[in-house]
């Protein structure tokens, strides 16, 4: 089941108080990102956040599951959407845990 776009934005006006939130299309789903970092996913209509250490303190033993077949576990945010303070601060700590992307290298040019 596709994610709607009504429930990815719904998502991210929820954490937003854990700094610039945004939302791309990943392989038909979505990636969650926190001040340009990958925080987690967004996968049939699902919010699937990243196992980090800062993370487990916070959720502890809350639910778990692979975001698409083949993928290692990551905390799934259900009941928890709607505690917009919690949210926001589980994925700031995620934030500040995850390595910023590598920058992209520049492409070769075209030849015409």
């Amino acid at each position: 089941m596709p994610t709607h776009q009504s429930k990815v934005d719904y998502i991210c006006e929820q954490m937003q108080a854990a700094g610039v939130i945004s939302a791309r299309k990943m392989f038909g789903e979505y990636g969650v990102y926190c001040d340009g970092k990958l925080v987690g996913l967004i996968c049939d209509g699902q919010l699937f956040l990243k196992p980090t250490p800062s993370a487990r303190a916070l959720l502890g033993d809350a639910p778990m599951g692979p975001p698409y077949p083949g993928a290692k576990p990551q905390y799934l945010i259900d009941e928890g959407l709607d505690d917009a303070d919690q949210l926001a601060r589980v994925v700031a700590v995620i934030a500040a845990e995850v390595n910023a992307p590598a920058p992209k290298k520049p492409g070769k040019a075209k030849a015409k």
